[in-house]
Formats: structure tokens, C-alpha cells, sequence
């Protein structure tokens, strides 16, 4: 066990389930992995009812099982649950959404995905209405259902709750019949100027969403160029504008540069 991990880890024996299930979440998202045989240790359990817990957990879509352990960042082949993701970059996300807010107009139907970076754009909102907002996210729409100056549009479809989002063909038909002034997204990992997900259904629809609108915006935190997934879904030239935050790598800023597009760098 890590130095980080042993400080983190403190044995918390004689809880009823429900509360074991939800220190157990704070343990992994806090740390992103920690080994299975460690929670049996922290919790005075046995490792089978840890595996009965992560069963639980990840069903909800909040955690997963992976080679003994529970974890809750992402990989190539699986995203990281809403929970986990709201946890990370919040400065830079910050940022990043303040500079996207400056892009929009009273009066404009916006289009949002299920970036958690949203989150952070659709609490501005309420300052540029009226607004029609179109998402297939459930909290962007929670966050928005209640103002009076916003008209909010789900897109309806499967949802999944490992990022509390809708899609599949019903998704994907409502994208299509609508049209937005303005598309923001964000993808989980960026490579060489391409963009990738983890997910096939979360790639149908953000090509559908750009399809959709007249202007597109691309915005990322720098993380993102760190990271790795499966399936390619656009291109940084397919948008208009991109935007970063500051703590992006040079290098990386410069291939964005390369592409032509409008790139705003938000000061973090």
C-alpha cells in the first residue's frame, strides 16, 4: 500500500451496508484504484462481500471491478462514471466553461453533451436567457429545468447510468431533427489532433451533434491529451472554435494551432 493510500485509508469496521457502500465510493474515487483485498482490510469484511458491494456499485454505473481491484478512472476501453469525473480538473474545467459562456448569446438554441465541464457552463447560463438548451446529459437538464428564461430539450433515448446520460437510435433521431445555434463538447481523450471515446453510442451521437449545429466548440482541459480511447469520432479541424486551459502543454496547443481553427486558451 502507498504512503497516499495508507493516509487515505483509515479501517472503518462495523457499518451497515448503505454506509459502507458510500465510504467505499469516497475510498475509490478519492484514490481512482485501490485493491480489493485492501477495502476487506479497511472495512473488517470479507473479500466476498466486497465483490457483493462492487457489484452493487457498478451496476449503478459508479464504480467497476477490474483485475482485483475497484476502480473508477478511465481506461481505453471504459469511461470514468459521472461521479469521478465531476471530481477532476474542477479549476481548469472552471475555466474553460467561463471562456465558453463568453461564445453564447441571448436567444440561442445550445447544444450540450455529457462532458462534466457542462456542469460548470450550464450554471452560467441562467445570465445569458433567454436560451433554448438542447442535452442528452440528466444533470445539465436538473441544473436547468426550473429557470423560466430557459427552454430545455432532452434528447431521450437509453440511458446509461455510468454517465448519467441518454443515447442510441432515439437519441440520435431527436439530434437529428433538430438544429442548434451552437454545440459545445468535450471528448475524453484527444490524440494527434483526433478525438476519441470509449463508448461506440457516445461517438454516434457527437458526430450527430455537430451535424446539428452552425457553430461547434471543442473544449478541453488538459488532461484530455493525456489520455487514451478506442473508437476516433471527430477531428480538432472539425470544429470552429477550441478551446484549453492554460496548463495545456505546449506542444500540444501547437498542434491545435496547426489545424486553423479559432483556439482560446482560458487562464487558469
Amino acid at each position: 500500500m502507498t504512503e497516499v493510500e495508507s493516509a487515505t485509508l483509515h479501517l472503518r469496521p462495523g457499518l451497515r451496508q448503505e454506509e459502507r457502500l458510500d465510504a467505499m465510493t469516497e475510498l475509490v474515487l478519492g484514490a481512482g484504484t485501490i485493491r480489493i483485498d485492501e477495502l476487506s482490510e479497511v472495512f473488517a469484511v470479507s473479500t466476498m462481500t466486497v465483490h457483493r458491494d462492487l457489484d452493487l456499485l457498478d451496476q449503478k454505473g459508479i464504480l467497476r471491478k477490474s483485475r482485483g481491484a475497484a476502480t473508477a478512472v478511465a481506461s481505453s476501453l471504459f469511461e470514468a462514471s459521472t461521479e469521478y469525473r465531476i471530481r477532476q480538473s474542477k479549476q481548469a474545467k472552471k475555466a474553460v466553461a467561463l471562456a465558453a459562456f463568453e461564445l453564447i448569446e441571448p436567444g440561442q438554441a445550445v447544444l450540450m453533451d455529457d462532458s462534466t465541464t457542462g456542469l460548470h457552463l450550464a450554471r452560467l447560463l441562467p445570465e445569458k436567457v433567454p436560451l433554448t438548451v438542447i442535452t442528452n446529459f440528466q444533470r445539465v437538464a436538473d441544473l436547468l429545468v426550473d429557470n423560466a428564461g430557459i427552454q430545455t430539450i432532452m434528447t431521450g433515448g437509453q440511458f446509461y447510468r455510468w454517465c448519467d446520460a441518454y443515447m442510441g437510435t432515439l437519441a440520435l433521431n431527436a439530434v437529428h431533427s433538430l438544429r442548434a445555434d451552437i454545440v459545445f463538447m468535450s471528448s475524453p481523450a484527444v490524440t494527434n489532433g483526433v478525438c476519441y471515446h470509449q463508448h461506440h453510442d457516445a461517438v454516434l451521437l457527437k458526430q450527430a451533434m455537430v451535424e446539428a449545429a452552425e457553430h461547434k466548440v471543442l473544449y478541453l482541459d488538459n488532461t484530455k491529451f493525456t489520455m487514451r480511447a478506442l473508437h476516433a469520432h471527430l477531428k480538432i479541424s472539425d470544429f470552429d472554435t477550441v478551446i484549453v486551459d492554460s496548463g495545456t502543454a505546449p506542444e500540444h496547443i501547437a498542434q491545435i494551432e496547426e489545424t486553423g481553427v479559432n483556439l482560446i486558451i482560458a487562464a487558469v
